[in-house]
């Protein structure tokens, strides 16, 4: 049956609305698995001022059976078997018949009782409490209270439609009673509007200029955008994020058209672009990458026949352009390393010093990976470019525009003249900013790109700054999505463990955790945001477990091992080699160190099994050190024929103690050899329960 919600507020801000979509579905499935109810189908949407869920729920539990219990049966039953005064009590309160009584076994004893058909709860009950269980246990960035209510929540709530089965549910939330009634558009057409199915709840409010599926809206604002700029064969500037806070901001969009003064056009393509987004959420309009004197918006109205929203937004935009071109003229008059000069006056962090602090440590972070990655001819320029990377924070620009910063200094720096490793390093170094984000074109800003987010992490970890939840104020994950899918992009390979090491050592006492601790601290920070990126790559947990185990080293070779799994999980020898590594790691379970003696080789079989390992971790060991897992995996498969032979004829736990521990021990040699790889024993195979490891997702 048909299950429909929504809770009808004032404007939320496009992130609250997806916090709040993502609660909702995680919130109403619990509810409705705790509750013993089917759910067939279930989806969140949403508008501005609406959070919408639409589900196929089945009618109610299933009815079960149960068992009541009532007085122990020796009490219950006299010696003859015939029911006492108190079993037939029990009967009589029960309403059972005596006949239906039997004894019960519990873990408590022996009592007497019966079995009974229980009927399940109906769906519009168990809906009667999870509605305003959920929707209050939501919550926000930001929350507020108004009126008299201690009730907080993102905006105000306006009222509540929930039906089930094409029925109102008898519940509440917040002092709005459930009813089956809503309202249009606010400004284009707020008549009521009643609903008892999606379809004629979707239906309604498209005749009331509303609508509710924000795939449809995206769709919508894609196609009036290309049919505005196909006269001039014009596109975009590409940002997906305005375009999904646009459609998360509108009920009905309106794609409006507008142009600026072409005198504006002197001022950089991302200067344009960033001082439309910021503030007034509008699109740059390009041609063959290069600014023309437009821009589109997209309003929540239906049309704008007076030209009333096109002529606010050019007034508006033409302030900030004059803005932006004074701010460009004004920065320019004062070189980049003159203004580098005052970052000691600007805090990075408390703990950490001044932006001065921070490009001198770059400086050396980033001579250390200029040495480690081969990359001696731009060493010098690179190190220029990270004491030069934190100027354009004192420019005006950058004042008003955040959004640019690095991008601004890497412009500034080009038209000063300064070498290309030097400009490009500055404007790319905040690159990316998430995972979808580009990472830098150049091998200059690659590497302080690094240096830049590695730095920030330690320094954080290092003077205690937690990580939790949807906390986290000091963007970690970002910074290490970042460092982790520069090294991925372009296959820079260099060891975390060792550039750790070099970044607390240029941190020196500043820091008040212990050094050992943050750098353990960090490695396990980083193992988990690799796991995040390969399970959101679509790799399956357990193989990327088995790939995490031998550590983060360079984390190219996490991506090599789980590749190398993934490559060759349908192999017909993959699963036993899965079971025979998962044997070897049974046997040698809690098993001390043992060194190898050939001379108590006593069985043929493990001469050749000693033999056969020697080649194999000859063949294997240069392949894995330079990240050639799947090759090496491939020889890897040799040892199993001369594995099931040796476990055929040799018994490992022999009696005699000087043998045992010779074979335990090449048992232990061939486990090592497999973990330099991935830790094969991880790997759920068809049969098994594999569980995901704690804390991840």
């Amino acid at each position: 049956m048909e299950f429909l919600l929504e809770l009808l507020t004032e404007e939320l801000p496009a992130s609250h609305i997806r916090s709040a979509a993502e609660q909702i579905e995680v919130g109403f499935r619990k509810e409705l698995l705790d509750g013993r109810i089917e759910v067939r189908s279930l989806k969140v949407l949403s508008t501005p001022r609406r959070l919408i869920v639409a589900a196929d729920l089945s009618e109610g539990q299933e009815d079960r059976e149960e068992t009541v219990t009532g007085p122990p049966l020796a009490i219950a039953k006299g010696p003859d078997g015939a029911l006492t005064p108190a079993g037939k009590g029990f009967a009589r309160s029960q309403g059972v018949d005596e006949s239906l009584l039997e004894a019960v076994t519990t873990p408590r004893g022996e009592y007497l009782g019966f079995k009974r058909r229980a009927k399940g709860t109906p769906t519009a009950d168990i809906l009667k409490t999870a509605v305003p269980r959920v929707l209050g246990s939501l919550t926000f960035p930001k929350m507020m209270r108004w009126a008299e209510s201690p009730f907080r929540f993102s905006r105000p709530i306006h009222g509540l439609l929930c039906v089930f089965g094409g029925v109102p549910v008898d519940t509440s939330f917040e002092g709005f009673r459930a009813t089956d009634e809503t309202v249009g558009h606010r400004i284009a057409s707020p008549g009521p509007v009643r609903a008892r199915t999606f379809e004629e709840y979707a239906s309604a409010l498209a005749g009331r200029s509303v609508v509710v599926d924000p795939e449809r809206r995206k769709s919508m604002i894609v196609a009036e955008i290309e049919a505005a700029l196909a006269p001039l064969k014009a596109k975009i500037y590409p940002d997906p994020e305005l375009l999904d806070d646009l459609t998360l901001n509108v009920e009905h969009p309106f794609v409006v058209f507008g142009s600026f003064q072409e005198a504006y056009l002197s001022l950089p393509l991302e200067v344009l672009a960033t001082a439309m987004r910021e503030g007034q959420k509008l699109f740059s309009v390009v041609r063959e990458r290069k600014q023309l004197p437009h821009f589109l918006g997209v309003a929540d109205a239906v049309g704008d026949a007076k030209g009333l929203i096109r002529r606010g937004n050019e007034r508006v935009l033409r302030a900030r352009l004059e803005d932006a071109r004074f701010f460009w003229d004004q920065d320019r008059k004062v070189p980049l390393a003159e203004r580098a000069a005052g970052l000691k006056n600007v805090l990075f962090q408390e703990k950490l010093g001044s932006y001065e602090d921070k490009s001198l440590r770059l400086k050396k972070i980033v001579g250390y990976l200029c040495d480690k990655l081969g990359a001696a001819d731009i060493k010098a320029e690179t190190v220029e470019a990270a004491g030069l990377c934190k100027a354009d924070l004192l420019t005006e620009m950058v004042k008003e525009f955040s959004g640019l910063q690095g991008r601004m200094g890497g412009l500034y720096a080009k038209l000063e003249g300064a070498p290309a490793a030097v400009h490009q390093a500055i404007y790319e170094h905040y690159q990316p900013g998430s995972l979808e984000d580009a990472s830098p074109a150049s091998l200059s800003g690659a590497v302080l790109s690094i240096a830049d987010k590695m730095d920030s992490i330690v320094g954080a970890i290092g003077v205690g700054l937690q990580v939790s939840g949807s906390s986290d104020p000091f963007g970690l994950r970002r910074n290490a999505h970042g460092v982790c899918k520069v090294a991925l992009d372009r296959k820079l390979r260099f060891s975390l463990p060792l550039l750790l090491d070099r970044i607390l050592a240029v941190y020196g006492d500043r820091l008040s955790l212990e050094r050992a601790a943050t750098k353990a601290a960090c490695l396990d920070f980083f193992s988990g945001r690799l796991r995040f990126i390969l399970e959101k790559r679509g790799f399956r947990y357990d193989l990327v477990s088995s790939a995490l185990a031998p550590g983060v080293d360079q984390i190219t070779d996490v991506l090599a091992r789980v590749e190398a799994l993934d490559a060759l999980k349908s192999s017909p020898q993959f699963e036993p080699f899965i079971l025979m590594a998962k044997r070897i790691n049974n046997i040698i379970k809690g098993t001390p160190p043992a060194k190898i003696d050939p001379e108590l080789f006593a069985e043929k079989e493990e001469r050749d099994l000693a033999s056969t390992l020697s080649i194999i971790r000859d063949n294997a060991q240069p392949m894995i050190a330079r990240g050639d897992y799947a090759r090496a995996q491939g020889i890897l498969f040799k040892l199993q024929p001369v594995l099931n032979t040796f476990f055929d004829k040799v018994l490992v736990m022999a009696e005699e103690k000087k043998v045992r521990q010779n074979r335990l021990g090449l048992l232990q040699s061939i486990s090592k050899m497999l973990l330099a790889i991935a830790d094969y024993s991880l790997v759920v195979v068809e049969g098994e329960k594999g569980s995901r490891p704690k804390g991840a997702r």
